[in-house]
């Protein structure tokens, strides 16, 4: 087959965000030669999860992430996840570093910024499993400086805002790791983006809509589409990488690969409550991690977090879940629908049917009132007030699915 249309690129890279950025500028840097294309369907890149207000903003090293640590049917905590994990983020701060010490990208302070990690806990029997997390994770080298308390007044040196105005007989636990991070992933992706586009045979183009992606037996044809001018391109790359995010599932069906057969997507949307009154932001310079209430999944750990963003403090509590179907927050409504494929039915349904925990948990947080959201808050917060803190919609979090 002719492809004389095609203009060939050895590298494409869907979707602007974190992902994406990483992968491009480590590419670039292991093989300056390559030519590399990264296309935005949005006006700009780090628009959607990589944005700093949807997303946590949390440096993800484990240090304070309850779920991280599941406690076994023996009593045992198993910390492997936790130590994979603060691995991982280790080696992020290291890249981050080598590309600050050559200049890729601006001082640590634009991007990243210390906020302690902690895990707060009520109740006794979250009081015996915080005890048993610290004292499990204190044998590896990588929490060696977290600390544990049980007492109320060092609570409250280290969270001013959590013990005011609560019961003086509630039995309370919290751990603290200092080296904790607030990232604005979005900044640090604009940086590594503007770097990548000085590199030669490197660019960033928005506003590009991918319309088709097929393999050949030269590699991958990709077709796209301007959605200001509609103007079309053809592109031929010998590797396509989809960092789109929710939008991934559709480019990935759209693919035709056997490995993409069976995968489903099922969208929450995230919702914070954000607070920008400087005389209770600082009050608080922590992320504060919390349990999940019983029978409610993974996502619905409550955090209580500083945010830094473009040099300003915020406080962010959340998350609170909607449902939506949209597979990004600017996506369409019809993402859901038209992903719907017969090989990917079968497990689709049977979440609906195997997941009533999930079911119960998202009606309950749709059907939430301000007052509802208001009261959750202050099982960290005591003393919130209503007029301090306002809604924000945050990114989608695509739940994927697949077949067992």
């Amino acid at each position: 087959m002719a492809h004389n249309d095609y203009q060939s690129v050895d590298v494409v890279l869907v979707g602007a965000g974190i992902m994406s950025a990483t992968l491009g500028v480590l590419l670039k840097e292991l093989n300056p030669g390559i030519t590399l294309e990264v296309v935005e369907l949005r006006e700009s890149g780090a628009v959607e999860s990589s944005n700093p207000w949807n997303n946590a903003g949390t440096g993800h090293a484990a240090l304070c992430e309850l779920n991280y640590t599941p406690e076994g049917a023996d009593g045992s905590i198993d910390i492997k996840k936790s130590v994979n994990i603060n691995a991982q983020f280790e080696e992020t701060k290291q890249f981050w570093a080598y590309l600050i010490e050559k200049g890729a990208i601006n001082a640590p302070k634009t991007f990243i910024n210390p906020v302690p990690h902690m895990s707060f806990v009520r109740g006794n029997s979250g009081i015996a499993f915080l005890k048993k997390r610290f004292e499990a994770l204190r044998q590896h080298h990588a929490f060696t400086e977290m600390e544990f308390t049980e007492d109320r007044a060092t609570i409250a040196e280290w969270a001013p805002l959590l013990i005011p105005g609560r019961d003086t007989s509630e039995p309370l636990a919290m751990t603290r790791v200092q080296a904790g991070t607030d990232v604005n992933f979005g900044a640090v992706t604009e940086q590594m983006l503007a770097y990548l586009t000085k590199q030669p045979s490197a660019t960033v183009t928005c506003n590009q809509k991918v319309t088709d992606l097929r393999r050949d037996g030269e590699g991958w044809l990709v077709d796209i589409k301007d959605t200001r001018s509609g103007a079309t391109r053809k592109l031929k790359s010998k590797f396509v990488f989809l960092g789109a995010g929710g939008g991934a599932l559709p480019l990935l069906q759209l693919s035709g690969i056997p490995e993409g057969k069976g995968f489903g997507g099922f969208p929450v949307s995230g919702q914070w409550l954000r607070c920008d009154n400087p005389e209770i932001v600082k009050q608080h310079q922590a992320k504060v991690y919390s349990q999940a209430a019983v029978g409610s999944p993974p996502m619905s750990v409550p955090h209580l977090d500083t945010r830094v963003v473009d040099g300003k403090k915020s406080l962010l509590f959340g998350p609170y879940a909607g449902f939506t179907t949209k597979f990004l927050k600017h996506g369409s409504f019809l993402d859901l629908p038209l992903s719907v494929r017969p090989n990917n039915l079968g497990p689709m349904l049977a979440v609906a049917r195997d997941n009533m925990d999930l079911n119960r948990y998202l009606i309950k947080e749709v059907m939430q009132s301000e007052e509802q959201r208001l009261n959750t808050l202050r099982g960290f917060y005591p003393e919130a007030k209503a007029e301090d803190w306002r809604l924000e919609v945050a990114g989608q979090r695509v739940q994927i699915i697949k077949k067992d």
